[in-house]
């Protein structure tokens, strides 16, 4: 089994996996969709299931030995995938429960939930491997969310594409319409996990 495989189950097999979910699901089912409880706690929760998973082998030193079986590039990226899919499918398994069994008939874009999810979860990794601390990681892609939230809000509404909101529910006209909030996802997403590859290679040369 290589790196990947064993991260992605590592990740998604997990305590934490089930806990996003659930956490996802009971905020679904008591507020709904469109609350704001549900749309600020989206980057804690997908932040839960696998974004310290390097910071944990790093402290427990089974980050070397994982090191001598594969390439430092395929266990980076097995990493950073790893954690944006169980983020992502934490959220988007919340999501379908809640559609099929509290909401049935709501139209739900699963593709652009695992997306922002995703997203979120990779900044929490980000985090984690340039402060070295869970607790930046879990807190801090909430602040950057809630940032973006600030400045989109009060300070340049017109820069929607910013607007972490907006990529749940889009409420402006965008170049290629949904295509375009997928594309401006993705191109988010290979931007920090250059980032992420360049901190951890970083820190593994050094030690």
């Amino acid at each position: 089994m290589n790196s990947f495989e064993t991260d992605l189950r590592r990740a998604v097999l997990s305590i934490r996996f089930l806990l996003g979910a659930a956490l996802q699901l009971l905020i679904l089912w008591t507020q709904g969709e469109a609350s704001a409880l549900y749309r600020m706690s989206l980057p804690i929760a997908c932040t839960l299931p696998y974004a310290c998973g390097w910071l944990e082998e790093y402290k427990t030193g089974y980050a070397r030995l994982a090191l001598s079986r594969g390439s430092m590039r395929g266990y980076i990226l097995g990493k950073f995938l790893s954690c944006c899919i169980a983020g992502g499918g934490a959220e988007v398994l919340a999501a379908w429960l809640y559609v099929s069994l509290k909401a049935p008939g709501t139209e739900w874009d699963y593709g652009r939930t695992l997306l922002v999810a995703a997203l979120w979860a990779a900044v929490a990794a980000v985090l984690a491997a340039l402060s070295g601390s869970r607790y930046i990681a879990f807190g801090g892609a909430f602040v950057v969310c809630y940032f973006l939230v600030i400045i989109s809000e009060r300070y340049w509404p017109g820069l929607y594409c910013l607007y972490p909101y907006e990529w749940l529910d889009m409420r402006h006209t965008w170049p290629f319409g949904g295509a375009g909030v997928t594309l401006l996802l993705i191109g988010l997403l290979l931007v920090l996990f250059l980032c992420y590859y360049i901190i951890l290679k970083g820190r593994i040369e050094r030690d």
